[in-house]
């Protein structure tokens, strides 16, 4: 083997160390391993890994091509803990091939050229070459060059595994040449299997250690890892360190778990997918008339650090397009809580967020302003620049006056109720219509009003 190469479980700590031989070495009596329970408890196989049962699970398309000796270049997409890298390593030695396995924090173009040259010596020998590329998202627009021509002509299958959207972090070429998969977070049955297989394996886990995770504590453990296996495993043996008494038994309660979770994170990125992912529930549920859903996603982003602002911005815009004219006050409520948020500060800002996000999303709907102003868009890029009619032109000087402008305009307030009957569209436009006011809300007292007026106006017209 070249340098830096690896066989799966063989030696990889060269080349980042994920599934050595190291890392399946049981703890040795009751002293804290030196590998983490969640790096020895890496599945081994397909049917030892947890969860992904639409991507790999009986009868999938990748399984199917795993069978048929098949490999494709895939792109691992998922939050962290949700298995990609044990999901990469279990695919190449299904393969058969050598692994190589770079990290796109610390691997330059020099290095990846002699994986691509050790990679097409082994092609001509007849075996083939898996390249995992982990944080493949931070690879720079070189980085990504230089594998991208042995990607393509198949001397190397591509594993890359990422936290971030592929479609923004890797360039069109080589995403083009590689299967996106999407994993998600594990969910409480996954996550529940894993714990009970680290507690009970006597090889690789806690089975040998005479640990036991109370029920209430298990369930707690599952809640508190959020979908990531890597926080559940690391947890519970930081718990079972704790509780271990004189006679070297554990019995993890929830204190202990809860002790070894102290101020676990929230999974957010505000540049992120978490960010944007948020975000549309939150901006979803109001539209949807949720108020309980509506404060649930404006507390997760707040608690995981959103700027406030930005969730003010979000129900300006709602209040405008979502709620409008159903409820006037409601474009007011909006600003008035950027304000005060602004203007309190964080911690306390989130009650005038909190109360902006309710009002919203139990104020009535409608969206008749967006579609009024899409339509009238569409009226002016089709037409584009229409002469203002004579009379509503600014009459302001003589030279005006003189040629037409104002001439036969007639003043509303002059008029009985203030409506009067004359042409304000450009004459191509003339009698196409925009606004059209539902019945929610106060709405319904807008469409009464102008059912109103344009009823007088065609009594007047039948009059003249």
């Amino acid at each position: 083997m070249g340098e830096g190469q690896t066989d799966l479980f063989g030696s990889a700590a060269a080349a980042g160390g994920e599934g050595s031989d190291a890392e399946r070495q049981p703890a040795v009596g009751h002293g804290r391993p030196s590998v983490p329970l969640a790096a020895r408890m890496r599945p081994r196989t397909l049917d030892e890994f947890a969860g992904q049962e639409r991507v790999v699970g009986p009868g999938s398309v990748l399984r199917r091509a795993l069978v048929g000796d098949q490999l494709p270049s895939l792109i691992l997409w998922g939050p962290p803990g949700s298995g990609k890298t044990s999901l990469a390593n279990i695919l190449a030695e299904m393969s058969g091939a050598a692994l190589e396995s770079v990290s796109a924090v610390s691997s330059g173009v020099a290095e990846l050229r002699k994986i691509m040259e050790r990679a097409r010596q082994r092609q001509r020998l007849g075996r083939r070459t898996v390249l995992f590329i982990d944080e493949i998202h931070r690879f720079n627009k070189a980085q990504q060059d230089a594998v991208l021509p042995d990607v393509e002509s198949g001397v190397v299958a591509l594993l890359g595994a990422t936290t971030e959207n592929p479609s923004f972090e890797v360039n069109a070429a080589l995403l083009s040449r590689a299967r996106v998969v999407r994993l998600e977070g594990l969910g409480a049955e996954s996550l529940g299997t894993l714990i009970d297989r680290a507690i009970s394996d006597p090889e690789r886990g806690l089975g040998g250690s005479d640990v036991a995770l109370a029920a209430d504590a298990r369930e707690r453990l599952i809640m508190l890892s959020g979908g990531d296996a890597r926080v559940a495993l690391d947890a519970l043996e930081l718990a079972a360190a704790a509780t271990r008494d004189a006679a070297g038994r554990c019995v993890v309660d929830v204190a202990a778990v809860e002790g070894a979770l102290q101020n676990p994170s929230l999974l957010y990125d505000r540049a992120g997918d978490q960010h944007y992912w948020l975000a549309s529930a939150f901006i979803k549920s109001m539209r949807d008339s949720d108020p309980d859903a509506s404060v649930y996603w404006l507390a997760r982003m707040l608690e995981a650090g959103e700027d406030p602002m930005f969730c003010a911005r979000r129900m300006v815009i709602l209040a405008a397009e979502d709620v409008g004219l159903a409820d006037p006050a409601a474009l007011g409520v909006a600003v008035a809580a950027q304000q005060a948020a602004h203007f309190v500060g964080m911690p306390e800002g989130y009650l005038p967020l909190a109360e902006a996000a309710l009002y919203l999303a139990t104020a009535p709907k409608s969206n008749s302003a967006m579609r009024a102003y899409v339509a009238a868009v569409e009226d002016v890029r089709e037409t584009l620049h229409q002469p203002v009619p004579l009379h509503l032109r600014n009459a302001s000087t003589a030279l005006a006056r003189g040629m037409g402008f104002g001439a036969g305009y007639r003043y509303a307030h002059d008029e009985a109720g203030a409506v009067v009957d004359q042409q304000h569209l450009p004459d191509e436009l003339a009698g196409h219509s925009y606004y059209s006011p539902t019945d929610h809300g106060r709405e319904a007292e807008i469409a009464a009003r102008l059912d109103r007026m344009r009823a007088t106006i065609a009594e007047r017209s039948g009059d003249a």
